[in-house]
């Protein structure tokens, strides 16, 4: 049975929607977010020419973005006020080509240390009203302070 995960800051919600309009990259994607809930994240992009590779696919970059940026969110929520979530190491699994209207992507939190979180992404392409299992992750985030300067 999963425990109730609970968040230290009671705004997550605001804090998770300002990590996704402040980032550059995902605004140029379109990555909209979907469901927040304390460790999960609901995400999609409706697929453009942009988001293709040369064969018409949704580009792998695509994809990763979608997945990383997602459990980032995810575990986003679980953190203090004064704290942010910096991926440390993620691994993808590429199940079949990206192929549809829009790729959802669902995040949930299956680990929640003091400084580490591990997240699992899962993300489905939805074509002709089907939706496909296109991709599969796991996220390492550090819990770091947010005026981390990098030194």
């Amino acid at each position: 049975m999963d425990k109730k995960l609970k968040p230290r800051d009671q705004d997550y919600e605001t804090k998770v929607r300002q990590i996704f309009h402040q980032a550059n990259f995902i605004n140029l994607l379109e990555i909209q977010i979907g469901e927040i809930e304390p460790g999960l994240l609901k995400s999609y992009v409706d697929i453009k020419d942009k988001h293709l590779q040369q064969n018409g696919y949704v580009h792998a970059g695509v994809i990763s973005t979608l997945a990383d940026h997602t459990a980032g969110g995810a575990a986003g929520t679980l953190v203090g006020k004064e704290q942010v979530v910096l991926t440390l190491e993620f691994k993808i699994n590429l199940l079949r080509p990206g192929i549809g209207n829009r790729l959802r992507c669902e995040a949930k939190v299956f680990y929640h240390g003091a400084t580490v979180i591990v997240v699992d992404s899962e993300v489905y392409a939805e074509h002709k009203n089907r939706e496909k299992l296109v991709a599969k992750a796991t996220v390492t985030l550090a819990v770091v302070g947010s005026r981390y300067s990098g030194d």
